[in-house]
């Protein structure tokens, strides 16, 4: 019988990799991306269990501007518009899940340029600040599933897609238990270890 496999999806390293603030990754970019892992050779003939994609829904709160007054409408942002589209759109493609964390505003932070070395104090614009938004609960889904996944023999191969070497403990656990662990870093510089506990890199160009 053909083994299967699950392809895990975290999503904010894609989207650095396949967009960025000015042209943010779209769903057609996640579907071609997609594509190219289930074509790989090594996967070819495997049955696709689903694919699981891990992100946070965008912010749908308002808060206060500093120094240049007003509130700040998150909901209203064109990243948020483009985010909940995407997740939209990517909710309806067959054998997928999405699975969903929560984004959390931390207060306001200075941009780095704002702040030179050389002198002991500085004058800020409002320009120089930007939100400080923090995603929660992304990891421990991604850590949970491989689990799940590995634990109750659901499939044989876990293609892990990620750069965040935070991921070793789960990665370990499911090699422990049985399951090979596939990697895809779409070219992204990795810390070694993390290499070293995949049985494959899958060494994919982003599309």
């Amino acid at each position: 019988m053909p083994r299967s496999y699950a392809i895990l999806i975290d999503a904010g390293f894609l989207k650095r990799k396949l967009g960025s603030q000015q042209a943010p990754m779209t769903a057609a970019h996640v579907e071609a991306f997609i594509d190219q892992v289930r074509c790989h050779p090594s996967l070819r003939d495997l049955i696709l269990h689903r694919i699981y994609y891990y992100d946070a829904p965008p912010l749908e709160i308002s808060v206060e501007r500093p120094l240049s007054g007003g509130k700040l409408q998150f909901a209203t942002t064109p990243l948020a518009r483009a985010n909940k589209a995407l997740h939209a759109h990517l909710v309806k493609l067959p054998f997928f899940a999405l699975r969903l964390g929560e984004l959390s505003f931390r207060g306001w932070r200075v941009q780095q340029k704002a702040l030179p070395a050389t002198q002991a104090s500085v004058t800020l614009q409002a320009t120089d600040l930007t939100p400080d938004i923090q995603q929660k609960g992304v990891d421990m889904r991604i850590g949970l599933d491989i689990a799940a996944l590995t634990l109750k023999r659901q499939v044989q191969i876990i293609v892990l897609v990620t750069g965040d070497s935070d991921f070793i403990p789960a990665m370990k656990f499911a090699r422990r238990e049985g399951a090979q662990l596939f990697l895809v870093t779409l070219g992204h510089a990795v810390k070694d270890y993390l290499l070293d506990h995949a049985d494959l890199v899958l060494n994919l160009p982003p599309p």
